[in-house]
């Protein structure tokens, strides 16, 4: 069966390498917030300031390092990603042990291991177009989706019990060990990594490349602009909910913490699903139908959370609901990266990987700060339904036509998506 062919030895590595990290970035999941109010009394401005602020400044440092990135080889920048973030989350334990942890320190970690996490994706990005044959993309980032989605639905029950045994920095404590395990996966790779050619066109040089080339290639690419525009609009407006979500559920309606978490972890089954049938869907139905199908059905279901009600009933409303929008999204996803990748030249991957990432982290810290202004100013349950609302307009802005390029009958050795945009 093609979800079952070997992509290689080189590839198993990689694979290991992406499994241990996001691992434990799930373990770990909401960690920072957690340690700051079980550990420094933080309250809701703090927390939420640690949640934008982190990600969007981390989204801006990286983007000069889009270009520096570009001209070379991308496993030791990889491999060097992955031990900065080992570092700086030990920073952490180590300071929390000598009681000298601190706010400040923890939003100065959030913004370096952000950088560090669109540095590393955007040259796994490029290296895995190298790595893996164009017509087994999908089949590759099918199994990184899948991974990710598997990931997601054990590692913060697990995270949770972890911090309740053993206490609140154990699973950054994990977490870092999974970067350095990762770093030393990504060195068992082994071969010959392709050698940025030294006729790089000079805009793309560091010191004399724009910094705007990544925006420059989605803006200007007929197939690229509109997805990168649903891409970063639809994942902003599902983030911007959740936190009204968790009030209304948690806050409002008097469910137990250990429900709120479970009604999250057990539709990720959904995810694993659809990424695990992209690849038969797009065989069967083309790349363009199910990239568009699946792009406009993983619009519909967001207003529903705006309806939960107390109870059993309430609890099973938001299940169906997230397991229909994420099982879309595990179609969409892979689908998506496959042809992102494709549609960028090989000496423009890295910073269009980059401009596109650290586009979608400041747009969703940006929506999710004005969504909590909204829900204080009108409730939750309003602030859900508006998000919800805003999602089914994102269709609109999906390629009604494909504009695949005409490649030849056999692509060129071509060939990681993270986070759907």
């Amino acid at each position: 069966m093609v979800g079952r062919r070997s992509l290689g030895r080189r590839f198993g590595w990689l694979w290991g390498a992406y499994a241990v990290s996001t691992a434990g970035t799930w373990l770990a999941f909401d960690a920072f917030a957690l340690i700051a109010v079980l550990v420094l009394d933080a309250g809701p401005a703090q927390v939420s300031l640690l949640a934008a602020v982190g990600p969007a400044v981390g989204a801006v440092v990286s983007v000069p390092l889009g270009p520096w990135v570009e001209v070379r080889r991308k496993r030791p920048v990889m491999i060097a990603a992955d031990l900065v973030r080992c570092a700086v989350l030990l920073s952490i334990p180590v300071a929390y042990v000598l009681g000298r942890l601190g706010f400040g320190q923890l939003l100065l970690v959030s913004i370096v291991v952000a950088a560090a996490d669109i540095t590393f994706n955007a040259a796994a990005g490029a290296f895995l177009k190298d790595l893996v044959p164009g017509r087994d993309l999908l089949l590759a980032n099918g199994r990184f989706e899948a991974t990710n989605w598997t990931a997601s639905m054990v590692g913060p029950p697990l995270g949770g019990a972890a911090i309740g045994l053993f206490g609140p920095v154990t699973t950054v404590v994990a977490d870092a060990v999974s970067y350095l395990l990762s770093a030393f996966g990504v060195r068992a790779i082994g071969g010959h990594d392709k050698r940025p050619s030294r006729a790089v066109p000079a805009e793309a040089r560091p010191g004399r490349g724009d910094l705007l080339d990544g925006w420059r290639h989605i803006l200007a690419d007929p197939g690229l602009r509109p997805l990168f525009f649903n891409t970063v609009l639809n994942n902003a407006l599902i983030m911007a909910a959740a936190p009204p979500l968790l009030v209304l559920m948690v806050g409002q309606l008097r469910f137990e913490p250990w429900q709120y978490a479970l009604a999250f972890a057990v539709p990720c089954t959904g995810g694993l699903l659809g990424a695990r049938l992209a690849p038969r869907l797009v065989t069967r139905f083309g790349r363009h139908r199910v990239l568009l199908v699946s792009g406009v059905l993983r619009a519909c279901w967001s207003c529903g959370p705006a309806f939960v009600g107390p109870g059993t009933a309430g609890l099973v409303l938001v299940m169906v609901v997230e397991f229909g929008l994420i099982a879309c999204c595990g179609v969409f996803n892979p689908v998506f990266a496959t042809y992102r990748l494709e549609r960028t030249p090989a000496d423009r991957v890295t910073r269009t990987l980059a401009a596109w990432s650290a586009t979608g982290k400041v747009t969703t810290a940006a929506v999710t700060a004005l969504w909590g202004v909204l829900a204080g100013l009108t409730g939750p349950r309003t602030a859900i339904a508006l998000a919800g609302a805003l999602l089914l307009t994102t269709p609109l802005l999906l390629p009604r036509r494909d504009r695949t390029p005409d490649t030849g009958p056999e692509p060129a050795p071509v060939g990681l998506r993270t986070d759907g945009g």
